[in-house]
């Protein structure tokens, strides 16, 4: 079947260099206006396991489309202005958990996603001229302006689609390791290979792996493993550091700071949602091996 021409658009905004100094500048102003790992992590979506930015989407996109609906039945006039400025109000904190969620994102991501904001940029702006002319009687041209942001917002919901399914943004890097690994235990070598206190690498399978040996307080020749690829866009959890949070110890992603609990791969701080697969294990005569948790 034949693409849609806008389609093609899409996937050209992903090697559109051009758009790096724009994307980097919001990535930045971001960063500095939300510095609170807290709020960073409501607004990622990590107390629901999910991202919090398309569940919002929900409100401002619903208030339009009713509004338009309305615009089409005569007598709905003050109904249809009032849903507008819902729309325009809940636009606000949808857009701020987007762009919490875009300041994490690879830069081909941020390409289709700085043009996902502009469009939602252009679309909020068509609405709150609506609501504002609908006020002074200009019916009318409040309809034009609405419907003309209606389809604004529907382009920009397309690339912000783009974006999660076709680039992988905010998805679980890790949904399918359950059918990569069988059931049972499973040898990753001598215990010994594998120094104390330093995550490194292993394999099992087509599964790559972060083993640590723990030397902080846990039972005596206790290790962690868990999957290797960052949940939130692949990130090698090998190279990141370890560091105490709440008396818990984490791994901390190199690549975006996502921050897992070494026992258990619990999130415990974002961008990623999604906890980080672990193992239980145990060492027979020398040999350590793990075994995929229930």
């Amino acid at each position: 079947m034949r693409r849609l021409p806008l389609v093609t658009v899409a996937d050209k905004l992903e090697t559109t260099g051009w758009l790096d100094p724009a994307a980097g500048w919001v990535s930045k102003a971001v960063k500095a206006g939300v510095p609170w790992p807290a709020v960073k992590d409501i607004l990622h979506g990590v107390p629901l396991g999910h991202p919090l930015h398309p569940l919002m989407i929900v409100v401002p996109l619903g208030a339009w489309v009713s509004a338009a609906v309305l615009d089409l039945v005569p007598g709905n006039e003050r109904a249809a202005r009032t849903l507008v400025g819902v729309g325009v109000a809940a636009a606000g904190p949808t857009a701020l958990a987007g762009a919490v969620d875009f300041s994490q994102l690879d830069t081909e991501q941020q390409r289709t996603g700085i043009v996902h904001q502009a469009a939602n940029v252009l679309a909020v702006g068509l609405y709150s001229a609506s609501w504002l002319v609908r006020g002074r009687g200009r019916t009318d041209l409040g309809r034009v302006l609405a419907f003309t942001g209606l389809a604004v917002s529907g382009a920009g919901g397309f690339l912000g689609g783009h974006l999660s399914y076709r680039q992988g943004a905010g998805v679980n890097r890790n949904d399918d390791f359950p059918e990569q690994i069988p059931a049972g235990w499973h040898s990753l070598g001598p215990a010994g290979a594998f120094a104390s206190g330093v995550p490194q690498p292993a394999r099992l399978g087509p599964v790559n792996l972060m083993v640590l040996k723990r030397t902080d307080g846990a039972a005596d020749g206790a290790v962690s493993v868990l999957v290797d690829s960052c949940s939130h866009l692949g990130g090698p959890l090998h190279d990141g550091e370890l560091r105490q949070v709440a008396n818990e110890l984490c791994i901390v992603c190199p690549w975006h700071g996502s921050t897992f609990s070494v026992e258990s791969g619990e999130v415990v701080h974002g961008p990623a949602t999604a906890p980080q697969p672990s193992f239980s294990t145990r060492i027979r005569d020398g040999v350590l091996e793990i075994s995929v948790k229930p």
